[in-house]
């Protein structure tokens, strides 16, 4: 059995722990398929009312393990790539972290250190995202490589916001989050556990039905705005972006040097260049 992601019930609440603490818990298609499954095993076990989602050590998630994915480039096709297995791919880790949205019992996401790219695509697939307040939210890659494919950004925040995140890559801070309404509560880090177990036990007084019936309202009320298929529309442009002229030549970066330079470059807000260009020389990043 995996121990990727780890399942426990205490108490009428079922947690579970992204569990690649050494990688601050970097998503690989693994995390994504066992996370579903644990979702799935929560909403069938009757002992559980609320789905409580953190992470081990000291980060929620990094995102996707940028060290498989882009230095080893297990996401980049050849040249003449197929858009579909791309999709197929990226739409059903999408799906595999949207169980959480759709799950038929609340989930929170409980969040310190880092929720970024892929891990903030998990975390605002909960229903409540509770973060400490110096824990940082964001998703880097829509300077380069990605998009992000629940598109829960503009659904939470509206579009001036989500654009001031997307346009930008930056990164906020919990109390900054909170106070823009991307999550519902930012507390002191030495406050997080106790927070998020008032709010789970709370929640956990309430009957199933009654837990299912708002949420299913709530939810219908996304999709009745096109949910789905804005979905649909940001993986199919994650896969562009990754095989883009610039897309490639982040990818190439990150295999020449290393995805912490790769990474570095793409954050520091210095010009990616149209059409790619030549990769950054060692003298280069030594002259940063």
């Amino acid at each position: 059995m995996s121990d990727v992601v780890v399942y426990e019930v205490r108490d009428r609440k079922a947690y579970l722990t992204l569990n690649r603490p050494d990688r601050l818990n970097a998503i690989t298609t693994e995390v994504a398929r066992r996370l579903k499954e644990l979702v799935d095993r929560a909403n069938d076990d009757p002992e559980v009312r609320v789905i409580v989602l953190q992470g081990a050590g000291r980060a929620f998630s990094a995102g996707y393990d940028l060290k498989q994915y882009a230095e080893d480039g297990d996401l980049t096709q050849p040249p003449v790539w197929d858009p579909i297995k791309d999709y197929q791919l990226m739409k059903r880790n999408t799906d595999d972290f949207f169980s959480l949205w759709r799950s038929l019992k609340p989930t929170i996401a409980k969040v310190r250190g880092y929720a970024v790219a892929g891990g903030s695509d998990i975390a605002l697939s909960c229903d409540l995202v509770v973060m400490a307040e110096d824990a940082r939210i964001g998703y880097m890659p829509a300077r380069v490589w990605g998009c992000p494919t629940t598109a829960m950004w503009v659904y939470r925040l509206g579009a001036e916001r989500a654009k001031r995140m997307l346009l930008t890559g930056d990164t906020i801070d919990g109390t900054t989050a909170a106070g823009w309404g991307l999550v519902v509560q930012a507390v002191p880090a030495h406050e997080l556990d106790g927070a998020v177990e008032a709010l789970a036990d709370r929640i956990a007084g309430v009957p199933v039905n009654q837990l299912v019936m708002q949420k299913l309202m709530i939810n219908q009320a996304y999709d009745n705005m096109g949910l789905h298929g804005t979905q649909i529309l940001a993986t199919l442009f994650d896969g562009i972006t990754r095989h883009s002229s610039e897309g490639r030549w982040f990818q190439e970066f990150a295999a020449r040097h290393g995805f912490p330079a790769a990474v570095g470059w793409r954050d520091s807000g210095k010009p990616i260049p149209d059409g790619g260009g030549p990769i950054p020389t060692t003298a280069d990043l030594d002259e940063e």
